[in-house]
């Protein structure tokens, strides 16, 4: 088994081109590991990926055939895989469930829960035949996981779905030293998040301001996950601002 703390880890970050993605891989080549960034857009994602020295492989995780080209283009540029974060994810404007298309719903299981299962899949098949065996996944829960925000039913239904996904592949793969764990993030500061500051719907159906913070800060957690020795696995983590409402939402 290796010992990832003691030497650099090939690392994957899928979502790679733009805000927690690009921050994680950031840490992760800032810390010395060799990382290979995913994500849709060519431009966007080569740019980034220059900028960090890592190799940047253009993929769409919710298509098979892209996946596979992923997987292997690291196995000729590396010959193993050892950290993924399955990071990639998108979302809609919320949405009463009765006013929600299917296609928009597709849109984002595909995305969020196929994407996340192809390259979960792709990344246990290789960690399983690589030598020495074994690797880790840490996917991308979100507090949404746990508790929906209103009108979030494509979304939050994925991500609930990617809990029982984390402690599956964690069962899966006792046997062949690939752990998986994942990360429930908050509000972070960024495009994104802007809007925030002039207020979110809540369950009562006020508009309320909702406090982020840094993407460093989540980028560092998911470093450190990373960096633990396979004989060692944080299962489920929550990173948030500390008085974002998540405790007491509702």
């Amino acid at each position: 088994m290796r010992k990832e703390a003691d030497m650099a880890l090939i690392a994957l970050i899928t979502g790679a081109s733009q805000g927690i993605g690009l921050a994680t891989a950031r840490a992760y080549a800032k810390a010395g590991h060799t990382v290979v960034m995913a994500a849709r857009n060519p431009e966007k994602l080569s740019a980034a990926a220059k900028d960090l020295g890592a190799q940047a492989v253009p993929t769409d995780v919710s298509d098979p055939a892209s996946v596979a080209a992923l997987f292997e283009a690291i196995r000729s540029a590396h010959g193993r895989l050892d950290v993924v974060f399955n990071n990639a994810g998108t979302n809609i404007p919320p949405q009463d469930v009765g006013d929600t298309s299917f296609e928009d719903w597709r849109k984002v299981i595909s995305v969020n829960l196929d994407g996340a299962f192809l390259i979960a899949s792709g990344a246990v098949a290789m960690m399983k035949a690589q030598d020495p065996q074994g690797g880790r996944i840490i996917n991308n829960g979100s507090i949404s996981a746990h508790v929906p925000r209103p009108g979030s039913a494509a979304y939050t239904a994925s991500k609930h779905a990617i809990s029982g996904l984390t402690k599956t592949i964690a069962l899966d793969g006792r046997p062949y030293s690939i752990a998986c764990g994942q990360i429930d993030i908050g509000n972070t500061a960024s495009d994104m998040t802007a809007r925030m500051a002039g207020g979110v719907p809540q369950a009562d159906g006020t508009m309320k301001p909702e406090p982020t913070m840094d993407v460093a800060h989540v980028a560092q957690a998911v470093l450190s996950m990373g960096e633990l020795p396979l004989d060692v696995n944080i299962l489920t983590q929550t990173i948030m601002a500390t008085n974002m409402p998540f405790v007491g939402r509702g």
